[in-house]
């Protein structure tokens, strides 16, 4: 197609490059295209169609012009000219974005592909001075814009109440763009040098409406690629709370050209209280601002902290009713039992996880309060040296997120205390305030009988899961023998479940035994007795008390929620890792793809053909050369020399990396997560925007000044 372009336009000095260097150094302007022949799916950018070909060319013109040489050339105008260009520009603008409006109504997935296509880069209409000044002038605002997102820098400087009464000072924007000029920039002095000092070079409106033009031009260029491979997974990490509002982060899942399975970081939606308004709006969202085909989606996961995991419970059936196909699976980057935690509906355990935390945050802000929790688990630990290094080392790390994270507390809560109370009444001034006031209010939630009956039922309760979650976490072999394992977890939950009287009796004892080594009295909650106003229930004791309002509910919670996350489908789906040549290796080659293969069979390139190319994928491994490794990960897969031969095991495997329950195998892959995390982490949430978060955590990604600039000129003539 290329050469039919160089010989349409009768450029010979073209003919012996490469399609490669024509795409990437040279541009057709639009006027050369039948209409017919192209497509504007959205208002950031205008794409040709697969077979649009350039048929449009004046070829003699040229000959009795000697000017018309110049292709891009800046033409004085009469005012009358200029006055009748403008209301062109601003009636097509109109147009442009009544056609937009109607297109996202209608959008689908499947967008025209940009192989070889062209964006229109020249304007049909010669540019006056003035609006090649304004080009210009924005262009400057976009460089400054996309540096403070990249660099994480708010736009706001000094809040105005740090400020004595009459004191002017510039925002962060204003003053970047202040040095930019003293620095040189022409068109910046040119538009400004006549400005008022105190006055704003840019208004607040204008900033917020050129950062959502940012934030939809690099989001965009994710989305792309995306809709180009077709399938794809949404994950949502923890609510986080963005300058005063609370907002789901959004991340999506797919496989790119180079077949290398990605999860990037694509944006804020606005948490809603009401689980069904969410849903819709999480829905309209991805589909019609975002433009993805929900259709193509093939899982669906969401990190819950406390209290929000019915919600997003909510959310993920709606969506399956509506694509059954968007499989509901936990998160790769979150533990099992973490997850299985968070979402228990009982108060106690949210109270408790939020103290963990708490506890956790502090030993980490202050290396000296770490190493004093280190001296006392020695002092602890000297009849069993191994166990005391092997807790220090964990107390080292984020292990609030461990699979074991409720043993690890039950083993070190005695340190902790101890800990905590010698900073608390350490009277010289070797603490400061905030950590001797926290040391003291923490120490106190610890030794609260309600805590310690709380992470002694909830350490015994996940032991029984702990196991099956681990491999869920591990290789991909580890992943397929974790499915076959869910019968026996539910089995044994089932067990304590009937026998609950007795079990519940050896985690109270458990409990008590804990809470008299560390001198806590064993007591009814205190907030329990005063709701009962007198009329407490003199057979109540304590252990029936924590049996039925904690040990029953979060059994038959943990069972549902097993259930739940681990349906049939996604049972199915991970049944096909036997895909995977490590794993047939360790079945002996002996395996049954086809019959759970069939789920996935609409996403398969030749399905009739499905049976016989498995057949010949079995016996490429069997039959293999002695120094030949089996791949044993999805990724290394993906990336055989020969997968081409094989396009539905091709397809398979790569439907089948995009379940969020699979690892990212390769970790530049998966820096989106990263990323978002360290920016929630390094940034004030009064100085958090939605806009500057998306440009600092894709920062890598390329964007375009002149796309960006043409777009705010359209949006906003």
């Amino acid at each position: 197609r290329c050469q039919r372009w160089v010989e349409n336009c009768r450029r010979a000095d073209l003919e012996d490059k490469t399609p490669d260097q024509l795409n990437k150094h040279y541009r057709l302007c639009a006027k050369h295209f039948e209409t017919s022949m192209i497509c504007r799916s959205s208002p950031y950018r205008t794409v040709l169609r697969d077979n649009a070909v350039p048929t449009i060319f004046d070829l003699t013109s040229h000959l009795n012009n000697p000017h018309s040489r110049h292709r891009k050339r800046i033409k004085e105008l009469s005012e009358d000219e200029i006055r009748t260009l403008k209301q062109q520009k601003i009636d097509e603008a109109f147009e442009q974005e009544q056609a937009t409006q109607e297109s996202n109504e209608n959008n689908e997935q499947n967008t025209v592909s940009e192989e070889g296509g062209e964006e229109q880069e020249e304007e049909a209409v010669p540019l006056t001075l003035e609006e090649r000044e304004n080009k210009d002038y924005l262009k400057s605002l976009f460089e400054i814009l996309i540096l403070m997102g990249k660099q994480n820098i708010p736009l706001d400087g000094h809040n105005v109440d740090e400020l004595p009464e009459g004191i002017f000072t510039s925002d962060n924007f204003q003053a970047l763009l202040e040095y930019r000029i003293n620095g040189g920039d022409e068109v910046l002095r040119k538009r400004f040098e006549m400005t008022a000092v105190n006055l704003e070079y840019c208004s607040k409106t204008q900033q917020k409406q050129m950062l959502e033009i940012c934030e939809n031009c690099v989001r965009e260029e994710t989305l792309r690629e995306v809709r180009d491979s077709h399938f794809f997974s949404v994950v949502t990490d923890e609510v986080v709370d963005i300058a005063g509002e609370e907002h789901l982060p959004v991340l999506v899942r797919f496989v790119d050209d180079s077949h290398n399975l990605r999860e990037e970081f694509i944006g804020f939606l606005p948490y809603e209280a009401d689980p069904e308004i969410l849903a819709v709006k999480f829905h309209t969202t991805i589909t019609e601002k975002w433009g993805l085909n929900m259709e193509y989606c093939r899982g669906q996961a969401y990190i819950v902290s406390s209290g929000f995991a019915s919600k997003m419970k909510v959310v993920a059936t709606r969506l399956l009713e509506k694509y059954p196909q968007a499989v509901y699976t936990l998160c790769s980057s979150c533990a099992l039992n973490v997850w299985l935690a968070k979402s228990v509906p009982v108060v106690g355990v949210s109270i408790a996880l939020g103290i963990i935390e708490d506890v956790c945050c502090l030993f980490n802000q202050s290396p000296q309060l770490l190493v004093e929790l280190e001296n006392t688990i020695s002092a602890l630990f000297q009849d069993n040296e191994e166990k005391g290094n092997e807790l220090k080392k964990i107390c080292r790390s984020q292990w609030t997120g461990r699979h074991d994270t409720f043993e690890v507390l039950v083993d070190l809560l005695q340190a902790l205390v101890l800990c905590l109370d010698a900073v608390s009444s350490d009277s010289s001034v070797r603490w400061n305030n905030f950590i001797v006031g926290r040391a003291f209010v923490l120490s106190s939630a610890l030794t609260d009988f309600d805590f310690i009956v709380t992470i002694v039922v909830m350490k015994n309760i996940l032991s029984f899961t702990r196991a099956f979650g681990k491999n869920l976490q591990g290789q991909t072999s580890d992943v397929f023998f974790a499915a076959g394992s869910l019968t026996a977890v539910l089995h044994s939950l089932n067990e304590v479940m009937e026998n609950i009287e007795v079990y519940h009796e050896f985690w109270f004892e458990e409990a008590t035994n804990l809470a008299t080594k560390l001198d806590v009295q064993i007591k009814l909650p205190g907030k329990f007795c005063r709701a009962q106003q007198g009329n407490l229930d003199p057979d109540m004791t304590s252990e029936n008390y924590y049996k039925e309002i904690l040990s029953i509910p979060t059994v038959e919670h943990i069972i549902q929620e097993l259930k739940d996350i681990f349906s049939e489908q996604h049972l199915k789906a991970l049944k096909c890792l036997s895909l995977v040549p490590s794993v047939m290796g360790q079945l002996k080659f002996n395996t049954a793809e086809e019959h759970h293969a069939d789920m996935f069979r609409n996403d398969l390139p030749n399905p009739d053909t499905l049976s016989a190319e498995l057949h010949c994928w079995r016996i490429k491994w069997k039959h293999r050369g002695k120094d030949i490794e089996l791949p044993a990960t999805i990724y290394e897969a993906l990336h055989l020399p020969d997968i081409k031969f094989f396009p539905n095991v091709y397809a398979l495997l790569k439907v089948l990396c995009l379940l969020p329950v699979m690892k990212v195998e390769n970790e530049k892959y998966g820096m989106g997560r990263k990323r978002l995390k360290a920016y929630l982490k390094n940034t004030l949430t009064e100085q958090r925007s939605s806009n500057l978060a998306l440009l600092n955590i894709n920062f890598d990604i390329k964007h375009d000044l002149d796309l960006m600039v043409d777009t705010y000129i359209k949006l906003y003539p």
